[in-house]
């Protein structure tokens, strides 16, 4: 395929990526909030209007990729689909929309998808906190030695904590112990929104610049001084900063929190940021990039 496009429908974003002779021309994303309210239910059911808005959102994606000229457009679901017992009701109405078929990808699928987006073939670790639920693998020696999901991320985190620091604190830490003995002799990337977005408030970036973010290393100390600017800022303050994505402002806090407070108790002094994550790791799992 010389042209070709992958959409990863997310708990709180659906997002798109369209490749072309073996290069990534462009992602874009939409926050759709696909996952909201599915930590505060009993049964975990995705609302009607988050279906809606999330499967118009892949439409809107879908019908670009074609437009550009995209010879076949593939496309998965994490956490908040596979979580949710009517999942099959978001997988059903894309199909109605597109004749498109949702790959669901469990926790662990979700964690290398990340790592192979990331590395590729290098041994090390990789974090990445979503919507709904967190992934963390580690690879050595060229094979993968830990791998774990949580169900834990910022539209959780923000249903269950709001912005309440003590309370975002103490899920995080709740959190770390869920994923146990962690190898952390490896560094470890970051990807996802969450990461991606810390790194570039920590490095003041005026503009968004992937080749920037990618690689850049981001001491503890610094995300944990980043979680506490967020914390003493105002939503609409937050929404105002540079390379904020629209629609982040109200569950980045949460992230940040998050963030740093795995990293500490799991045992790591700094995070690398990686603007390639898991759309890269289903294509190049697939063959389909190298």
């Amino acid at each position: 395929m010389k042209k070709f496009a992958v959409i990863d429908v997310g708990s709180n974003s659906v997002r798109l990526m369209f490749v072309a002779d073996g290069k990534v021309l462009y992602k874009s994303l939409q926050t759709t909030r696909l996952g909201e309210g599915l930590a505060l239910s009993e049964i975990p059911l995705l609302k009607t209007e988050a279906i809606e808005r999330s499967a118009c959102a892949f439409a809107d994606f879908f019908n670009k990729a074609m437009a550009d000229g995209a010879e076949r457009v593939f496309a998965f679901a994490t956490a908040a689909v596979r979580t949710a017992v009517n999942g099959q009701a978001f997988v059903e109405q894309v199909k109605e929309l597109c004749g498109l078929t949702v790959e669901v990808v469990s926790g662990e699928e979700e964690a290398e998808l990340g790592i192979i987006g990331a590395l590729g073939n290098k041994d090390g670790a990789v974090i990445d906190i979503g919507g709904a639920s967190t992934e963390i693998v580690v690879k050595k020696g060229g094979s993968i030695v830990y791998k774990k999901s949580v169900n834990i991320g910022v539209v959780r985190l923000k249903d269950k904590c709001g912005r309440d620091g003590a309370a975002l604190k103490n899920a995080a830490t709740e959190a770390a112990k869920s994923f146990g003995n962690v190898p952390t002799d490896l560094p470890i990337y970051g990807i996802g929104g969450t990461a991606t977005t810390v790194a570039a408030q920590v490095l003041g970036l005026k503009t968004y610049a992937s080749e920037q973010v990618t690689g850049a290393e981001l001491a503890l100390a610094d995300l944990e001084k980043q979680a506490a600017r967020f914390l003493e800022a105002s939503v609409e303050e937050i929404a105002a900063l540079p390379c904020m994505p629209q629609g982040r402002a109200d569950v980045i806090t949460g992230g940040a929190v998050l963030l740093a407070t795995l990293l500490k108790e799991l045992g790591w002094e700094k995070l690398i940021a990686s603007d390639r994550d898991n759309l890269e790791g289903y294509a190049i799992k697939h063959g389909w990039l190298q």
